[in-house]
């Protein structure tokens, strides 16, 4: 319930800010005489729609974090744990020319970790009880780093922006193909009727998956270079140490929320080598296994 809670007030947010926004700047109808497409405020249209939702769900990523996973932010530490964390994370964000981030702690079976904020200043880095209980030091201090190098990479940031700017493309490009079929196929010289919404839903969709692609290949592309960080600020073989530890746990159920998947340090399922691989937000660990034990770092 809350998860569908939080998905409606974003997207309230989304259609209050991008109607304010087409307000301000003036752009009129998408549609002119004998139903022709205006491609200017189309485009307008779809760069503020597609854009506004990601931007807002970035700075809203942190709230949402909190209360869709249920992470206790660590204030005043109560064990020497949770001081070791803290001190941990400070020792990470300082040597990657960060500002401390939120540190908090999740209740999940499965170790995983993930961060998220709007900007590389104002972060939250949060992880899993259960990465805690069967992690050592060293490779809880690894996957910290990982995150820490999420954050001081500006990953969150720049898959917003991408995201946002492929969510505006689709919809430009499914409503120009939503256009063509109304008025070239059927005939329609009215405006938008009933064949240009359901070729536009149809593009939206087809379109969307390829997209997605795009997508998921720099997520993919970020995991490698947040490894990379987390080997250079906490050590190479604990990264690899901490990935493999991930690895023996791959049958562990995922309990993180289909949202939060990008955000983490592993999706909690083995990847496969597919067509579907192409829409995995992580490569295999294999893989990034791979790419650690070939970097010429210590």
């Amino acid at each position: 319930m809350l998860r569908i809670i939080l998905f409606l007030l974003t997207n309230l947010a989304v259609m209050l800010v991008a109607g304010i926004v087409l307000s301000l700047l003036g752009v009129g109808a998408t549609h002119g005489a004998g139903n022709t497409l205006q491609l200017g405020n189309l485009l307008v249209v779809c760069f503020v729609f597609g854009t506004v939702g990601s931007l807002i769900s970035l700075l809203m990523s942190k709230w949402m974090a909190k209360r869709s996973m249920g992470v206790e932010l660590i204030e005043s530490p109560r064990s020497g744990e949770e001081r070791w964390l803290l001190d941990t994370v400070a020792d990470l964000a300082q040597r990657a020319g960060i500002k401390m981030p939120e540190v908090g702690i999740f209740p999940s079976y499965q170790s995983n970790a993930f961060a998220t904020g709007w900007n590389r200043n104002d972060a939250l880095v949060a992880v899993s009880s259960g990465l805690l209980q069967r992690m050592s030091k060293d490779e809880v201090r690894a996957v910290l780093g990982h995150e820490i190098g999420h954050v001081a990479n500006g990953d969150m940031v720049t898959l917003a922006l991408i995201q946002g700017v492929v969510n505006a493309f689709v919809m430009f490009f499914s409503r120009i193909i939503g256009n063509f079929v109304d008025r070239v196929v059927f005939k329609n010289e009215e405006g938008p009727g009933i064949a240009y919404f359901v070729t536009s839903i149809i593009a939206d969709i087809v379109l969307g998956i390829l997209a997605s692609m795009i997508v998921m290949s720099f997520s993919r592309y970020r995991e490698f270079r947040a490894d990379e960080a987390g080997a250079k600020l906490a050590g190479r073989q604990a990264m690899i140490n901490a990935l493999r530890a991930l690895q023996r746990e791959h049958e562990v159920p995922d309990q993180m929320p289909a949202e939060m998947t990008a955000m983490a340090i592993t999706t909690g399922r083995r990847e496969g080598f597919s067509l579907a691989a192409l829409m995995l937000s992580h490569p295999p660990l294999e893989k990034r296994i791979a790419a650690l034990q070939n970097l010429q770092i210590a």
